[in-house]
């Protein structure tokens, strides 16, 4: 006798066929992308045109970097001004917002900022600070005042700062602060911008022909007083420069002082962090050194020991990354061999790594006025 089937047995009946036919999609499915992609190797591909997308604009970028890195050495070969231009930096002003013209602003309200003209076309800003003992009696005086103020007992800095920046400050770091520490000690300060600050274009003959200028400005004004020179980095090629041509003249200054100086700009164009990714170039002095001589630009510091005849100082931190310890050092050792220096007092100051002074915070050294005191042989005049 046959069983009839429930309604439960047609269910579970439907519902077995509804899984195989869902089996047997799912296998019809895996067939068709077999087919489609044997072996899976869309994925792959997607993966390898991922990495090769990636290296096609690495490798532009690549040709780019090496476009402009060839390209350079050819512009400034070409246009060597350029390469001037990066020497002296006078385009650079930093900060931009500083007015040179109220230093009071700045909290030297015992200093004066006036103006000079070297020759025809040619206007210099320069900074007359007064040593601090005479601070208070320099409160709102007029250009009368300061130029009489040279005519106390106390010496005079002639101060050459390094390029870019001005009066205030340069690239190398604020220059107030080492004329500060200066006036505290009981020295007048001077110090000015080269041309192509305000008129006229750089070079090094007209930087030089400035700072002339200025020292025989000052020295119609202090008589026999006590006058020295000190430059900084780029200055102290301009510092010797100035002290050859008076030694020249048999007007030597009592002293030079060089802080972070270099043999000659071809040597540290060489040396210069800007330098390092061509240093190795093939042709380097062709493309880079060879057009700064062909701008007349030598600063040969390391020629002009031969031929200065007044005491010298010099000044250098160990982790000096801008004008590198080796070449002060150098020079140093070639003052001291020169014969015009022969019976004037030639020194020569480390200052260890270990204290941070680098390029330009020398002037921190509290063991500064004790340098400056020996070097000069007197006592600092405030005291």
């Amino acid at each position: 006798m046959r069983k009839r089937k429930t309604s439960a047995d047609h269910d579970s009946s439907f519902t077995g066929t509804l899984l195989e036919g869902s089996s047997d999609l799912k296998q019809c499915h895996k067939k068709t992308d077999a087919a489609s992609d044997p072996g899976g190797s869309g994925t792959a591909m997607g993966r390898r045109y991922r990495r090769g997308g990636l290296m096609w604009r690495l490798r532009k970028i690549l040709i780019w970097v090496l476009g402009i890195y060839i390209t350079i050495p050819v512009i400034i070969k070409v246009c060597p001004s350029i390469q001037a231009k990066l020497v002296f930096l006078n385009f650079v002003r930093v900060p931009y917002f500083i007015d040179l013209k109220r230093p009071q602003d700045q909290g030297l309200n015992h200093t004066r900022n006036f103006y000079l003209q070297p020759e025809e076309g040619i206007n210099i800003g320069v900074w007359h600070t007064v040593p601090s003992v005479m601070w208070r009696e320099a409160q709102a005086k007029d250009a009368e005042w300061y130029d009489k103020s040279f005519q106390s007992s106390h010496p005079v800095i002639l101060y050459l700062h390094g390029n870019a920046g001005t009066r205030y400050t340069s690239t190398q770091g604020p220059l107030y602060k080492t004329n500060s520490v200066l006036c505290s000690l009981g020295y007048h300060v001077v110090t000015f911008d080269y041309r192509g600050m305000l008129s006229g274009s750089p070079s090094e003959k007209g930087m030089t022909s400035d700072a002339l200028f200025l020292y025989q400005w000052i020295k119609q004004r202090i008589g026999q007083k006590p006058l020295y020179i000190w430059g900084h980095s780029l200055g102290t090629g301009v510092a010797t420069n100035l002290v050859r041509r008076l030694c020249d003249r048999g007007m030597p200054p009592d002293s030079l002082i060089l802080e972070s100086p270099f043999t000659n700009i071809r040597e540290e164009a060489k040396s210069h962090p800007f330098s390092m990714v061509y240093r190795y170039l093939p042709g380097f002095d062709w493309f880079f050194l060879d057009s700064i001589t062909a701008n007349d630009i030598r600063f040969a510091s390391d020629e002009n020991v031969n031929h200065i005849s007044c005491p010298v100082l010099i000044l250098h931190a160990e982790d000096d990354a801008v004008v590198p310890f080796q070449l002060g050092k150098k020079l140093y050792d070639l003052a001291a061999q020169s014969k015009s220096l022969n019976g004037h007092k030639v020194q020569f100051i480390p200052f260890p790594s270990s204290l941070g002074y680098r390029h330009k915070f020398i002037y921190k050294s509290p063991q500064l006025p004790n340098i400056l005191s020996d070097f000069l042989s007197a006592p600092h005049p405030h005291v």
